[in-house]
């Protein structure tokens, strides 16, 4: 298979560039130079470019609280907002950060669909929905590039699980695949994206970097003209030279080594690398890389301020009996319950993750929007697993005297090769400049001052074996079992170790662990991660709820933070359950029942059992919201803010009543033997009942739907604000055909738009509907002539507009 008999029209003039390299430039230049950068060129004029994880802001090439970045509201957040120009003003952020940070290319969006809840990386994704994927896909993609940094959609395609997600066969019919999966990827293409990002898994029997959907459609229908990037270390083999894979990362790729070889000997064509080339070099002349091009300077962004209106506009008001939003003036004492309102989540686990400049908590947020009240606070249950890191201020380097972490890197023989002083005991390595390939030992050095007297929970997390002394005594000696074979989940959510260790509070301890990387050696990569840190008391859990329900008596209301951890939402692994981890159901229960009037909010970024609910005053989904979640949150449940998110994503009442919900392999093959009925059409086919309804979503005034007429392609929908303030309305159209002469879902999306109006305004939106958003794939695009029936309103669910729609 070889697809370099023609280059795109953008190419040509790249053509005498690509004439002045050698054979072994072009096969350096489609493998990365290292773990984020590519090969550099000086003759002709190409510097490297820097990759770089995103796509909920970032990272940069090094994972170092030194350089910190802003932490966006992640993927199901933004959805959540169903705002396409608040999409477009994401991405124009992510490219003022790239740009700071000195990246080229973001990798991200992350546009697969969330097929099953159970989906471990779901926080990450926008939608069960292909359609509302697409456009915010598209948005992104845009505001990205048109600030000058490359967006890349990932992972290309079906990669909508976690589990065996290295060598998975997904089997999903072309139907489904090009109608659900592929979609988002289509839309963001025509949005222009510079590169694409290929999957790990096989689709129907061929993994994705050898794959010939890299061909069709991606490039012979849908026009690329970009790079298709690896996920790292997807490339196995010299097979995915033929394909239209361009880029293999990181680089050096082992499984490219002989490339040069391999073109002398015909076991590869050398037009195919040439085209993989032409491609890198357009690539490079877009950011600025090449020649004279110089980049696009993105507008300046405050980046916080931003960050919270993003959160505000993804928070969901799934349920209110009038409670919200709070008066201020009539509370006078107010309980804030539940770990994560200390120690909120604000992004989910794995490559995604940024290390923010500051945090705001629930907590500390509400206590400061409340200032004239007394505001309590008690962890309720218990949600951590594992270590978190010991906070900044209890530590002394004790080489410079100042906050933070001597970090020593040693050899075989026990010298020490280089140092570095962090402001962290959460460190990971990976690229950048610490020469771990020669590193035996790594050893971090700190002074610890309690501040309290009492029995901490000392360790370390790490997929290495290590040692933790205080005072020179040996504390830890442990060498953690990694479960399962994801290696990035190994990495980046490793096993932890501790053991029991009394403190005096003002008292200062001397810590040292010792990390040994002698076992590393099969490692594909040279990159480190290990916490030093406390992991949660050894608390009697029914001490902790009676203590949160005695403050919750005394108080007016009620407010608790529930959520997940990151052992259950991360990347390398799915969810087993869809249930609240530890305690916090019970809380819940045990506060509702005080009779205080209990205000919920789910710190998740994807949907969890709320067995409470019924019991419960409100309900707020506020997902992972970045590092502004606290005060986004403190807005909307004191009413500074109206809520402005719907649903993204069904919310089941139990898992299951989930239609769609396997994502573990049978003998290395996940079927997708449910075909287009994903999400809500899955629900709607089954007949089940969800707690929430995709779309569902409230707001703080109250709406009449007046009219939806047909102008041209598009629909008109008019609505008006029956409230006394100001509010949001995200306007929903799906489409039915119950004559089909095709199997159809019951309904499904056709468009959206967001309309805002103030009390006794009528707002007007238009939705466009071309042909395509009634097709469906039959050996090509087909649209079924004849009457559709158009459905406009507030969920799947809530549709109280209708009108027929003739095609054809």
């Amino acid at each position: 298979m070889t697809h370099a008999a023609a280059h795109p029209r953008t190419v040509q003039h790249l053509v005498p560039l690509l004439e002045r390299l050698t054979l072994e430039q072009k096969v350096a230049l489609v493998q990365g130079a290292d773990f984020w950068t590519t090969v550099p060129i000086p003759e002709i004029g190409l510097r490297a470019m820097t990759l770089s994880d995103g796509p909920a802001g970032v990272r940069g090439p090094r994972w170092d609280e030194r350089e910190p970045s802003l932490n966006l509201p992640s993927g199901s957040a933004l959805a959540a907002s169903w705002d396409v120009e608040l999409a477009y003003r994401y991405g124009a952020a992510a490219a003022s950060e790239a740009r700071r940070k000195g990246v080229d290319v973001v990798l991200g969006p992350t546009i697969n669909l969330h097929r099953s809840p159970l989906g471990g990386r779901h926080f990450e994704c926008f939608s069960e929905d292909p359609e509302l994927s697409a456009e915010l896909a598209a948005a992104y993609v845009r505001g990205l590039q048109d600030n000058g940094v490359a967006a890349t959609p990932k992972h290309y395609v079906a990669n909508d699980s976690e589990t065996d997600r290295f060598t998975v066969d997904v089997r999903v019919n072309e139907r489904a695949l090009r109608e659900l999966y592929l979609l988002p990827f289509e839309r963001a293409i025509e949005a222009g994206a510079w590169s694409i990002m290929s999957a790990y898994n096989a689709v129907n029997g061929t993994t994705m970097t050898e794959s010939d959907l890299l061909e069709t459609p991606l490039n012979s229908e849908w026009g690329f003209d970009g790079v298709v990037i690896s996920d790292w270390t997807a490339v196995r083999s010299l097979g995915a030279v033929a394909a239209a894979q361009d880029l293999a990362m990181p680089g050096p790729s082992a499984a490219w080594g002989e490339l040069a070889a391999a073109i002398r000997d015909g076991r590869a064509d050398e037009a195919d690398v040439d085209r993989k080339v032409l491609r890198l070099l357009l690539l490079a002349e877009r950011v600025g890389a090449l020649g004279i091009s110089t980049p696009v300077e993105p507008a300046a962004l405050d980046g916080r301020a931003f960050a919270r209106e993003a959160a505000i506009e993804g928070v969901v008001l799934l349920q209110n009996d009038g409670v919200l939003p709070l008066d201020a003036a009539a509370l006078r004492h107010v309980a804030v319950i539940g770990q994560n309102a200390r120690e909120a989540r604000t992004q989910g686990g794995g490559s995604a993750t940024v290390i923010p400049e500051a945090v705001v908590s629930p907590f500390e947020a509400i206590r400061a929007a409340a200032s004239g009240e007394d505001v309590r606070y008690e962890i309720g249950a218990i949600v951590q697993e594992g270590v978190v890191e010991i906070p900044l201020e209890r530590l002394t380097n004790p080489v410079t005297g100042e906050a933070g972490v001597r970090v020593g890197f040693h050899d075989a023989a026990g010298s020490e090769i280089f140092s570095e002083d962090r402001r962290s005991t959460a460190l990971v390595w990976f690229g950048g400049d610490v020469p771990l390939g020669p590193t035996d030992t790594v050893v971090l050095r700190t002074r610890y001052t309690a501040d309290a007297t009492t029995a901490i929970e000392l360790g370390f997390a790490s997929a290495s074996p290590a040692k933790i002394f205080v005072d020179d005594a040996l504390l830890v000696d442990e060498a953690p079992v990694v479960e399962g074979t994801d290696l990035g989940a190994a990495f980046l959510s490793p096993p932890s170790a501790t053991a029991a260790l009394d403190v005096i509070e003002g008292v200062t301890y001397d810590l040292r662990v010792e990390v040994s990387l002698a076992t590393a050696e099969d490692s594909p990569i040279d990159a480190l991660s290990v916490t030093l840190g406390t992991a949660p008391e050894r608390a009697d859990p029914d001490e902790l709820i009676a203590r949160a329900v005695a403050i919750a008596a005394a108080s007016d209301v009620a407010v608790i933070v529930v959520g997940t951890n990151s052992k259950v939402e991360s990347e390398g692994y799915d969810r087993d359950s869809i249930d609240l981890p530890g305690r916090q159901n019970d809380l819940v229960h045990a506060v509702a029942a005080t009779g205080t009037p209990t205000i919920v909010v789910v710190n998740a970024g994807s949907p969890v059992a709320l067995p409470w609910a019924g019991e419960v005053a409100a309900i707020m989904q506020g997902y992972f919201g970045g590092q502004e979640f606290g005060h986004a949150i403190a807005d909307v449940l004191m009413g500074a803010s109206e809520p402005g998110g719907r649903l993204p994503t069904t919310w089941p009442t139990a898992l299951a009543d989930v239609p769609v919900s396997q994502v573990a392999p049978v003998d290395g093959v996940l079927e997708y033997g449910e075909g287009l009925h994903v999400g809500y059409r899955a629900w709607l086919r089954s007949g089940a009942a969800p707690a929430f309804p995709f779309g569902h979503g409230l707001g703080y005034t109250t709406w009449s739907w007046e009219t939806a007429r047909r102008e041209g392609d598009a629909v008109v929908v008019s609505v008006s604000n029956t409230g006394d303030r100001v509010g949001k309305q995200v306007i929903q159209v799906y489409a039915e055909r119950s004559d089909s002469a095709v199997e159809r879902p019951q309904r499904w999306l056709v468009g959206f738009a967001c309309v805002t109006a103030g009390a006794g305004e009528t707002a007007t939106a238009t939705v466009r509907l071309p042909d395509r958003r009634f097709a469906h794939w039959s050996k090509g695009w087909t649209v079924e002539p004849g009457a559709y029936d158009l459905r406009v309103g507030a969920s799947v669910e809530d549709l109280p507009l209708a009108l027929e729609w003739r095609v054809g």
